[in-house]
């Protein structure tokens, strides 16, 4: 399932993952389409001319809306929505936690009210399994408890404990519905996630726990929610000795440009991040030479695109004049023009790590872009 191609400076490393749908390169940046979708107005044909090579979706928001059971009697979530590339299922957990009301945490799963219209609804392990069991993904992330940075340290003792406990419950659920007569997906791969906040001892305990359950691959989870780039970067060091060599190494929720090279550095081999989307609806773009806020006065008669070096649909056929044009004038063409171009440059761009890999020269293309691509110009 998972090959190392090269082991490069640093940790870094090019490989390959083949999932049930297809097989993606390594380093790989997964496009974030939380209900089946890229806000932002991206079809599923238009992640493929922007080299998207795995989709991501949340079971939390297709559980509320429209219903995991009415994606299954359709097909699943590749027939759904029309993309025939590997997808990764998020658990719920993070949104559970980030979004839901009046919730309540025991030893079985987590008892909350929803976000969309208030009704009560309970997720544990066996729940979020069965709904990614029906949407049918490739990948299948364990349930967990997503602890805000800080907490008191016996809590995230306590949440470690309970997560290991429920990713135990979680490999044993998705084993039994995998076997079910009317699987959508039999081949799905469950990740398993690391937590325990910024403290080194814990995450270190932890990943040696899961290590030991033999999954198909694992993940950092629990970061990028509050503390520092470094102490961000110092805890993957300390993850990233405990996890396996041969298995994918997923970091939830990151980042910037740079923060993926600094991740990739680190031995990272998927990302995911709504930053390029959401940027991107609001005017912030991505280039070569930094971050542009399109909205600016200076840009009002700019013939140039949006990035001179970028080859993207919208870079070959727009100017900057326009686009910000678009976005003065309230057309949602704007929003789509400037996500579709955000969304190329994280893929073009481990696109780029992965050939500096290939080549030898990753330490080098990290020393030029990793502050340069993050700078606000």
């Amino acid at each position: 399932m998972f090959r190392i191609i090269k082991q490069q400076e640093g940790h870094a490393r090019r490989g390959e993952l083949t999932t049930p749908h297809g097989t993606a390169q390594t380093p790989a940046f997964m496009n974030v389409g939380t209900a089946a979708a890229i806000k932002g107005g991206l079809s599923a044909a238009d992640l493929e001319t922007i080299g998207c090579q795995i989709e991501l979706s949340n079971t939390y928001h297709l559980h509320v809306r429209p219903g995991d059971e009415l994606i299954k009697s359709l097909g699943g979530l590749h027939k759904f929505m029309t993309w025939d590339r590997p997808i990764l299922t998020d658990s719920g957990g993070f949104q559970v936690f980030s979004l839901a009301g009046l919730r309540k945490v025991t030893e079985q799963g987590v008892a909350f009210q929803s976000h969309v219209d208030g009704r009560r609804l309970f997720i544990g392990p066996e729940e979020s399994m069965r709904i990614q069991a029906n949407l049918g993904s490739d990948i299948v992330m364990a349930f967990d408890e997503c602890v805000k940075i800080p907490s008191p340290r016996d809590y995230f003792e306590a949440s470690c404990a309970r997560t290991y406990r429920w990713l135990v419950r979680c490999k044993e659920a998705l084993t039994r519905y995998d076997q079910e007569p009317d699987a959508v997906n039999p081949g799905q791969m469950l990740f398993g996630i690391n937590q325990g906040g910024i403290y080194h001892d814990l995450r270190r305990d932890h990943m040696k726990a899961i290590a030991e359950l033999d999954l198909p691959g694992y993940a950092i989870g629990g970061l990028a929610v509050g503390e520092t780039a470094q102490e961000m970067y110092d805890t993957i060091e300390v993850v990233e000795e405990y996890m396996p060599k041969d298995r994918p190494r997923y970091l939830m929720g990151v980042g910037t440009p740079g923060n993926i090279i600094e991740g990739v550095w680190r031995g990272v081999d998927i990302f995911d991040c709504v930053m390029p989307a959401r940027n991107g609806r609001h005017a912030h773009l991505f280039t070569k030479a930094g971050i542009i806020n399109l909205k600016n006065e200076k840009y009002i008669a700019d013939e140039r695109p949006i990035d001179p070096e970028c080859s993207c649909p919208v870079c070959r056929r727009y100017s900057r004049a326009y686009i910000r044009h678009l976005f003065k004038a309230g057309e949602t063409l704007g929003l789509r023009l400037a996500v579709m171009h955000n969304l190329y440059f994280y893929n073009n761009l481990l696109a780029e790590i992965r050939a500096a890999l290939e080549e030898g020269t990753f330490a080098a293309y990290r020393a030029k872009y990793v502050n340069l691509l993050d700078t606000r110009i």
